[in-house]
C-alpha cells in the first residue's frame, strides 16, 4: 500500500471550513489546477497528517452531479474510525472550479486517478453516489490496480424496465439540448435563491426531505452561496451532465464493461429513487451476481444523506466480510 504523501509542495490547507463541524479539514492540491478535498479526523483526535489507520485501504468518497464533499458528512466520521476517509470535489463542483473540457465524466475519471495515486495512496475503497458511482465504476475497470473495493450508492445507470419520473426526464432533456440547457440553468440561477436551490435538490433526491439534517442544510446553503461568488458554474455542470447522458446511452456496452470489474462491489439503492429507477439497480445486480446488494425501502437518490444509519450498517458489514478490506494490524491512535 502506498503511503500518503505529506502535505507539502502543491498541497495547502483550504481557507474554507464548511465541513469543520463534522470533524473534517479541507485541503487544496494542485493537480493541473487547484482541487479541493477534505479528510475526516479519526476518533481520538488523530490529525489528517497522521499515519494510516492500520493498513486498511483508505476510503475515497466521490459525489454525484451537482454534489460536493458535503454529501458525505453523515457517514464520513464513522467510516474514518479504522482507516483514512477523504472526499474530493470533482472539477466543476463544490469548491473545485472547472469548465466544459475539465468537467466531463472522462476528465473527472482522470482527476480521480491522479488523486488516488498522488494524494491518497493506493489501493483505495471508492464510495460513489450517482455520477460518482459511474466514475468509480470506470476507475475500477480502467485503473484496476488503484481500487480494492467499490461501494455504489444509487449509481448512474441506464434506465430500464420502469416508467421514468416525468420531472426528471424533462430536466435531463433540457440539459442535453444545446442552448436550452444553458437557458434552463440561467433561469434557475436567476429565480432561485441558494436556499431555494438546495430545497429543490432535496425534494428531488429525498423521498422525505424533512429527514435532511438542519445543520447539513445550512452548510449546503452556505456552499451554494460561495459557488455563486465563484462565478458561472453552469457550463461545467452541463458538460458533466451531457457526458453522463452519452455514457448511459449505450446500455449494452456499459453493461459489458462493468461486468469486467473483479474487486468486491456493494450496491446500495433507494427503492424510492426518482433519478435511477430501482428496476435499473435490480437489473445491474442480476447481471453482476458477485456484487452484494442492499435495497432500501422508502429511500431516495442520496441514501447516505436520507438514511445514513442504514448505509453505515451495510458498508461496515461489507467491509468486515472481506479480509482484503479490513485492517490487519492495530489501529493507529
Amino acid at each position: 500500500m502506498t503511503a500518503r504523501p505529506e502535505s507539502g509542495t502543491g498541497t495547502r490547507e483550504a481557507p474554507w471550513s464548511f465541513a469543520a463541524p463534522w470533524g473534517a479539514r479541507g485541503w487544496v492540491t494542485d493537480l493541473d489546477g487547484p482541487v479541493h478535498w477534505i479528510e475526516f479526523d479519526r476518533p481520538g483526535g488523530t490529525p489528517p497528517s497522521g499515519g494510516a489507520a492500520g493498513d486498511a485501504p483508505p476510503i475515497v468518497f466521490v459525489h454525484g452531479l451537482g454534489g460536493s464533499h458535503l454529501n458525505w458528512m453523515p457517514v464520513g466520521p464513522t467510516l474514518a474510525t479504522d482507516r483514512r476517509a477523504v472526499a474530493l470535489d470533482l472539477r466543476g463542483f463544490g469548491l473545485t472550479e472547472g469548465n466544459r473540457r475539465t468537467s466531463t465524466v472522462a476528465a473527472n475519471v482522470r482527476l480521480l486517478d491522479r488523486f488516488v495515486r498522488e494524494v491518497v495512496g493506493t489501493p483505495v475503497v471508492l464510495v460513489g453516489n450517482s455520477m460518482g458511482g459511474l466514475i468509480s465504476l470506470v476507475q475500477s475497470r480502467v485503473h484496476a490496480d488503484t481500487v480494492a473495493g467499490v461501494v455504489l450508492l444509487d449509481p448512474a445507470l441506464p434506465q430500464l424496465g420502469q416508467r421514468p419520473d416525468l420531472r426528471v426526464v424533462a430536466q435531463f432533456l433540457a440539459y442535453a439540448m444545446p442552448g436550452v440547457g444553458e437557458m434552463y440553468m440561467r433561469a434557475a440561477r436567476t429565480k432561485l435563491s441558494p436556499r431555494q436551490y438546495v430545497q429543490q435538490v432535496l425534494e428531488l433526491c429525498f423521498v422525505d426531505p424533512t429527514l435532511a439534517r438542519a445543520d447539513l442544510v445550512e452548510a449546503l446553503v452556505a456552499l451554494a452561496e460561495e459557488r455563486r461568488r465563484l462565478g458561472s458554474t453552469e457550463a461545467a455542470f452541463l458538460s458533466a451532465a451531457r457526458s453522463m447522458i452519452r455514457v448511459m446511452s449505450n446500455p449494452r456496452r456499459f453493461g459489458a464493461e462493468i461486468r469486467g470489474i473483479q474487486v468486491p462491489v456493494l450496491l446500495i439503492n433507494g427503492e424510492g429513487d426518482r433519478l435511477v429507477s430501482i428496476a435499473s439497480a435490480r437489473a445491474a445486480a442480476a447481471a453482476n451476481p458477485r456484487w452484494e446488494t442492499r435495497f432500501l425501502p422508502g429511500v431516495g437518490h442520496t441514501p447516505q444523506l436520507e438514511a445514513p444509519d442504514l448505509v453505515l450498517d451495510a458498508v461496515t458489514g461489507w467491509l468486515d466480510r472481506h479480509p482484503t478490506l479490513r485492517p490487519t494490524r492495530g489501529i493507529a491512535s
